[in-house]
């Protein structure tokens, strides 16, 4: 079958499968679990190679790594590391020592059951990660706690991999020296500190956005590959990519180009992991299959709801975000694989072993829905009204320019979190230099307001140096997010009356204000008083708002004559109030 009649099916079997499983929350993870199944050789065999399809879909995975590290900063990464070490370290010291002490009882060979356990011991990161951000979990702190385990599983693979080789006693001609890995990672944390982001300040300013599309591309895929070529992980490589631009300017930019493929890459593994499933086993050895995933899913849930228990907040449900880290992941098929390869695994424990993987998989999602149905009615606090450890913005500022730095400048004396977006790399530079954080990226762009979390934020404040520019973020913003705040820098009059068209009636006029106190400075050198002068000042003050209230009430923004004749009236309006004020 031609590669193009291959992507029609996979794009049908997602297109079908997704919508139905998520239309009775049963979540997309699973929907691309039940496609791969259909189409694969065990169900209609309309692929007939899904190790192929994994290979390339391992991609989705190290996309998924390289946003992880993204929302990383090393700062909190430090922060983490007693999460990591004692939860992460502590899961997967316990399952993997249980299972391998279980296997040993049934006299399994020492070795298969040391390659088992650590196989078991891992969890599927992408199947998680997914499973906690649908269900709002992820950034409070549980979902921390949650998150460090799967983050202590990524970076123990390559350990691993090095022990099964280990234990087969098999050399790999092949296999770097262990210098040229040390030059490896050595030279791709000083490309990400000194390179990358010079790099994709000039492609921002003399490339268009396909070029920052084939850049962000190339930084997760050339650092992976390199990682890989000098003995270590894809997902590792990229997942330190991530870290190290997590201070990045173009953070967020680089976040909305990656996410498409990562979210395509993604669906596409969990189909070729479903295609895997051979369901003819489990209908040959039921008890075997189902009794061995139910086993692995009370081993890792019991464990897991234990160390995620310490420490526990009132409201939380430790339990729930144990069922959805239970399951077997995606890097078992890799241990497996490379346990076989070396002559350590029968080919038949390996499909059993694969095909308990897969069904933990499948049954996550419904084990949540149950769980979740169990607990309503009892009386918790919902797991995102717990403060996160991540830190959201409060305030989103488009446009960093003079005018939007002072708003962030008393935010951040005040310790409220905002997140700023210029498109003007260079700006930005400058910018960075005085010790203020923004971000390169066009605020027009949807997914980029949501990279940024405006979805979280209370206020958008939008200080873009143009007018048009202003206007189009407002009507982004106005319709996917209606219940944001929304002030608004407005050039002229004519700025306010439009931007009150679009449903934003919070403005400021940009010279108004210097204006009116250039108008009292310069009545007071006349000869006023003070308080006169400030009197005089605040009449035109009133006098003009109620005057550009009334043009936008009988909708003549548009009509210029209009607003000629509604100025003459108001000039003679306010020479009359001036007059009166005298007379007083």
């Amino acid at each position: 079958m031609g590669d193009l009649s291959s992507a029609i099916i996979f794009l049908l079997a997602a297109v079908i499968a997704v919508p139905i499983f998520t239309r009775f929350k049963l979540g997309a993870i699973l929907g691309y679990l039940a496609a791969g199944v259909i189409i694969g050789p065990s169900v209609l065999a309309l692929i007939s190679d899904p190790d192929q399809i994994l290979h390339v879909a391992e991609l989705g995975v190290v996309f998924l790594l390289f946003i992880i590290g993204l929302e990383l900063e090393p700062e909190k990464l430090l922060r983490m590391r007693n999460k990591i070490l004692f939860i992460g370290g502590g899961q997967l010291l316990l399952t993997s020592v249980l299972i391998i002490g279980i296997l040993l009882l049934f006299n399994m060979q020492w070795k298969i059951a040391v390659v088992i356990g650590l196989g078991l011991a891992l969890s599927s990161t992408a199947f998680a990660i997914g499973l906690m951000t649908e269900k709002n979990i992820l950034k409070t702190p549980l979902g921390q706690k949650g998150f460090s385990v799967l983050l202590m599983q990524d970076l123990a693979v390559i350990p691993i991999l090095l022990i099964i080789t280990a234990l087969s006693g098999a050399q790999n001609p092949d296999a770097p020296a262990w210098w040229v890995t040390l030059l490896a990672v050595i030279a791709v944390l000083l490309t990400g500190r000194y390179l990358i982001n010079p790099m994709l300040g000039v492609l921002s300013r003399y490339g268009g956005s396909e070029v920052m599309t084939a850049a962000s591309l190339l930084i997760v895929i050339a650092t992976a590959q390199v990682m890989y070529l000098a003995g270590l992980s894809m997902g590792l490589g990229a997942f330190l990519a991530g870290i190290l631009l997590a201070n990045s300017s173009f953070r967020h930019q680089l976040e909305v180009e990656i996410s498409p493929f990562k979210g395509l890459l993604l669906g596409l593994f969990f189909i070729a992991v479903g295609m895997k499933l051979d369901l003819n086993l489990l209908v040959e050895q039921p008890l075997l299959i189902i009794g061995g995933c139910i086993l692995l899913l009370l081993i890792k849930a019991v464990i897991l709801s234990l160390l995620l228990s310490v420490n526990k907040q009132p409201g939380t449900h430790p339990i729930k975000v144990a069922l959805m880290l239970a399951q077997g992941g995606e890097f078992a098929f890799v241990i497996f694989g490379t346990a076989l390869n070396d002559g350590l695994l029968p080919l038949a424990l390996a499909d059993q072993l694969t095909l308990i993987v897969g069904l933990s998989m499948a049954l996550t999602v419904p084990l949540v829905i149950l769980y979740e149905k169990l607990q309503q009615g009892k009386a918790v606090f919902p797991e995102y009204d717990m403060q996160a450890e991540v830190t959201e913005p409060e305030v989103v500022i488009a446009g960093f320019g003079r005018f939007g730095q002072i708003t962030g400048r008393i935010l951040t004396a005040n310790h409220i979190p905002f997140t700023a977006l210029d498109n003007n790399a260079e700006h930005i530079e400058f910018i960075k230099q005085f010790g203020n954080k923004v971000f390169f990226g066009d605020a027009t762009q949807l997914k980029l307001l949501k990279a940024a979390g405006l979805e979280h934020a209370k206020v958008m404040f939008i200080a873009a140096d143009s007018d048009k520019h202003g206007f189009d973020i407002a009507k982004v913003v106005r319709e996917h997010y209606p219940h944001i705040k929304i002030i608004a820098r407005a050039k002229s009059r004519m700025s306010v009356l439009t931007y009150k068209e679009i449903g934003v009636y919070s403005s400021v006029r940009e010279m108004f204000d210097g204006s009116l106190e250039a108008a009292r400075m310069v009545l007071q050198e006349y000869g006023f008083d003070q308080a006169r002068a400030e009197n005089m000042v605040n009449v035109f003050k009133h006098h003009d708002e109620e005057l550009l209230s009334q043009s936008y009430q009988d909708n003549q923004q548009l009509d210029m004559q209009a607003m000629i004749k509604l100025s003459k009236q108001g000039r003679a309006e306010l020479e009359s109030l001036f007059k009166h004020d005298i007379e007083d």
